[in-house]
């Protein structure tokens, strides 16, 4: 509440502090003693043979709380003049608390430490230069509490038992603290020959992952953040948040965690074939996988994000599907890997507002432009994923002409001119399988159309795929369809047909994209 105190008498005379008149009383009828303000209290006091006092008090929150040109008690207040009064003296009384600066003597901290018998500052306290006028002051540094002038007086406080910071084993320390992970997980830099790099098996934006060998000899796949990245961590929270709410046979399962210490640890199942990146586009290993292998891997791949949108409570938004986060074990069973993007749905919500994030190539362009994320999101990744399995070629590629390093876009303009068998990965092509390569070209098609609400769900992508594996469908041709059929499959509204203003540097592939690639926003093509 303000203060403010005015105090005056109304005299036909200039005011002034004080007044005697030998001849002439003051008018106790067209004079009003009169205070203004909030919080005051008013007295007149004087002798008429014997001492008295008369005044008046006022309350208010705010000075314009009163009514200008009256005074009838609110921010204002009038008492009589006395008869007979010849004189006046006028005087203001405020009080209220003031907080004073101190310091002690007038050295700075620098002078005062060479005359140590004469210091002030103790042990586990630090000496600050006053910053209002000479002298210094006195504090308990970090991790200590108590009276810096006093010996001793600076005691360690103890986190461990008042702030619970680990939710592994607290240790503390004079002025500090540090975590340890429960018993067991220090076997994991045993398991790792101490991290050392013939054990990588992988590195990423998240870290870097090594394989690991317990004690009883099961193999562990370990991924190490990457050391004082605060942003790492949160992800490696958010991983462990939507791994612990999925148990599906497709998805790589979390053994355990170690969140405490400086640099976070995760423990997954080890599997052992590494990544369908490295299988498809490695020429050691691409030719081993058969057209029959590649529909089984998507199909399982599919299974598992569909279960992600639809069976996991709440469902889960992966974010970040691409060819080096579907793992295959020792029998080329798909495992979907790396969560730290992913996004958990509420219950009342189909999409929600975030930053950007993905990889180039495999990003959903409505996301792009709107920040919406949604369930058809995974699924225009998963598109792209389908049409890599189809071409063996990479989403991106600059070694690839111009028109044809956006795989997604040269994959819609060669289904468009009725060319799907130039595209087709020519180790997978023959009189057998053609048929169900064209009906998984449809399906990826649709899966990258512009407009998320004309793209599939996870779930009949998922069923199509399974579909394809029993039983063979009917030949497909883009001359087979109804001419409405056929006008939809050739309009300009597939997603990898839309343009981007300005350039961008998402991670591609297994390492992070060296390279730019501009686009304009012209819209799809």
């Amino acid at each position: 509440m303000p203060w403010s105190l005015v105090l005056f008498l109304l005299f036909l005379f200039e005011f002034r502090s004080g007044i005697r008149l030998a001849k002439f009383l003051i008018s106790h009828i067209k004079n009003k003693f009169t205070a203004i303000g909030c919080d005051t209290y008013a007295y007149v006091r004087g002798s008429l043979g014997h001492t008295y006092s008369t005044g008046c008090l006022t309350f208010c929150y705010n000075t314009t709380d009163g009514i200008n040109g009256s005074c009838f008690g609110i921010g204002c207040c009038q008492t009589v003049i006395p008869k007979g009064v010849r004189g006046y003296n006028v005087s203001f009384n405020k009080t209220f608390p003031i907080i004073l600066d101190w310091t002690i003597g007038n050295q700075t901290c620098k002078e005062a430490k060479m005359h140590p018998l004469n210091y002030a500052c103790k042990e586990n306290s630090a000496c600050v230069d006053a910053e209002n006028g000479p002298g210094y002051l006195c504090k308990c540094v970090d991790g200590f509490q108590g009276n810096p002038y006093l010996l001793y007086g600076c005691q360690d406080i103890n986190e461990c038992d008042k702030l619970k910071p680990c939710s592994g084993t607290c240790h503390n320390t004079p002025g500090s603290y540090y975590c340890s992970c429960p018993e067991g997980f220090e076997e994991l830099k045993n398991a790792t020959n101490n991290y050392h790099d013939s054990r990588i098996v992988g590195r990423g934006g998240q870290g870097t992952v090594y394989k690991g060998i317990l004690s009883d000899g099961r193999s562990v796949a370990i991924k190490k953040s990457i050391i004082g990245d605060q942003s790492q961590v949160q992800q490696f929270i958010n991983e462990v948040i939507v791994l612990s709410q999925i148990n599906h046979r497709n998805v790589v399962k979390l053994l355990g965690c170690c969140l405490e210490t400086q640099v976070p640890l995760l423990v997954y199942e080890y599997v052992r074939n590494g990544t369908l990146f490295h299988h498809l586009h490695n020429a050691a290993h691409a030719s081993v996988i058969s057209w029959e292998a590649r529909l089984k891997i998507a199909t399982e791949a599919a299974e598992a994000l569909s279960y992600l949108h639809s069976a996991a409570s709440p469902p889960i938004i992966h974010r970040d599907v691409k060819l080096t986060n579907i793992l295959l074990d020792e029998n080329y069973i798909a495992k979907v890997s790396d969560f730290g993007a992913s996004r958990l749905v509420p219950s009342n919500k189909a999409q929600i507002t975030t930053l950007v994030q993905g990889t180039l190539g495999y990003l959903d362009p409505e996301y792009f432009h709107t920040s919406q994320l949604t369930e058809k999101s995974d699924v225009y990744s998963f598109g792209v994923v389908l049409i890599e399995l189809l071409t063996g070629l990479e989403a991106i590629s600059f070694e690839r002409p111009e028109h044809e390093r956006n795989l997604c876009m040269y994959f819609v303009s060669v289904m468009k001119e009725e060319r799907l068998l130039d595209i087709i990965d020519k180790r997978v092509l023959n009189d057998k399988s053609i048929e169900q390569l064209k009906e998984a070209a449809n399906l990826a098609r649709r899966c990258v159309r512009l407009k998320g609400e004309e793209r599939p769900t996870m779930k009949e992508v998922a069923s199509e795929l399974e579909g394809l594996r029993t039983t063979q469908k009917h030949p497909w041709g883009i001359h087979d369809l109804p001419d409405e059929e056929t006008e939809y499959l050739l309009h300009d509204s597939y997603g990898c047909g839309t343009s981007y203003d300005g350039s961008t540097s998402f991670s591609v592939g297994p390492d992070s994209m060296k390279n730019q690639v501009p686009f304009d926003i012209d819209g799809a093509r």
